[in-house]
């Protein structure tokens, strides 16, 4: 019997230890559970917290400290290639958003900046003739050293074109005049092309660049901010395209057009200051686009052809040629051209004909002469 009361009374005195060390790892385990628990709710609280202050943090910044525009950076070696007109893009975006027209030709007058210095009188074809050859501008060294000198620029095409008999000698001096416009006007857009790749690869842009690019959005029809529809439509017109259009559009410089408008691409306008073709339709309204200055034109025709929806293929492509690094083809681009006439398709081959038969594509990586401060300016 005491043997059994000891260990009964052994067994009590255990069993009220098991509890006591029972209560106190449940004591610790609570405090564990609940320190745990409180952790918790700390950092949800916080997560709240930030979520829906986030917003007001942010407004704040941006009605006080407003930032400049950031644009997201990309690797050297794309920027590398972009300078080089190739794409600087991983994903290939040749979207060209419809946009309003209604600003592009503001910078294209008369008599601009950038006609200073022009001399807007009318040379005869003697004269122009002698100018290039005092200056040793023919079209052979031309193909030979790629290079043009600009300052062969003419504001007018001779009023003795038609007078030429010889047919290759007309076809000649018409290039002469218009070469260098041409190739002027391509070297101030792929200018301006490295000027937007090397803000595109900025983090942040200075007053200045934001109203360059403001201005640039404007120029091409553009909505602010949309730099893959700015780049498809900042670029050049193959050397070859242009002279054979102007040469179509204007019979190799004897059309009235060109003769009384420095048109040479026989743009349309039915509100600016224009010519009447002599065989309208009765009630048409349309005139032919008139210019106080040749450069005027071939500015307007390049603006043409890289805002208006109708060459919106005609950009798909030239884009598609940069990207797989290709010389731009005109032969090629000359295809997405059919609404550029009335005549579709025929249009285009006639075109192509013109660029074929006069070896017009010797003159697409033909760049400017660096022979003034003006030159050097652009190269």
């Amino acid at each position: 019997m005491y043997k059994k009361n000891r260990n009964e009374s052994i067994f009590i005195k255990s069993n009220s230890i098991k509890f006591k060390k029972f209560k106190s790892n449940n004591k610790r385990i609570f405090k564990k559970d609940y320190k745990s628990l409180f952790k918790f709710s700390l950092s949800s609280a916080i997560l709240i917290l930030f979520f829906f202050g986030l917003p007001v943090i942010t407004n704040f910044m941006d009605e006080n400290f407003k930032p400049n525009i950031e644009i997201s950076n990309i690797s050297k070696k794309n920027f590398d290639l972009t300078l080089n007109n190739k794409d600087i893009f991983q994903k290939k975006d040749y979207s060209d958003e419809e946009t309003s027209l209604e600003n592009v030709y503001d910078d294209i007058d008369v008599f601009n900046s950038d006609s200073n210095n022009l001399n807007t009188s009318r040379l005869s074809a003697s004269t122009i003739v002698q100018l290039f050859e005092d200056t040793k501008y023919d079209l052979k060294k031309v193909k030979e050293t790629k290079l043009v000198n600009i300052g062969n620029s003419i504001d007018h095409l001779p009023l003795e074109m038609k007078k030429i008999e010889n047919t290759q000698k007309r076809k000649n001096l018409f290039i002469q005049i218009v070469l260098p416009l041409i190739i002027e006007e391509n070297t101030k857009i792929r200018l301006d092309r490295k000027k937007l790749f090397a803000i595109l690869n900025k983090n942040n842009n200075s007053n200045s660049e934001r109203e360059w690019l403001s201005e640039k959005f404007k120029q091409y029809g553009v909505k602010s901010n949309d730099f893959s529809t700015l780049k498809i439509r900042m670029d050049e017109i193959p050397a070859s395209l242009a002279i054979a259009q102007a040469a179509k559009e204007t019979g190799w410089g004897t059309s009235r057009f060109a003769q009384e408008g420095n048109a040479l691409f026989g743009q349309w306008t039915w509100s600016g200051e224009g010519i009447k073709p002599a065989g309208a339709e009765i009630g048409s309204k349309h005139k032919i686009a008139k210019f106080k200055v040749l450069k005027a034109s071939v500015k307007a025709y390049q603006r043409n052809l890289n805002t208006h929806s109708g060459y919106k293929e005609f950009r798909k492509e030239r884009a598609i040629q940069r990207d797989n690094d290709e010389r731009l083809d005109s032969l090629k681009l000359v295809n997405y051209l059919d609404k550029y006439a009335e005549t579709g398709q025929q249009y285009i081959d006639v075109i192509k004909k013109i660029i074929k038969q006069n070896s017009l594509t010797d003159f697409d990586d033909v760049n400017v002469m660096p022979t003034s401060n003006k030159t050097k300016k652009l190269i």
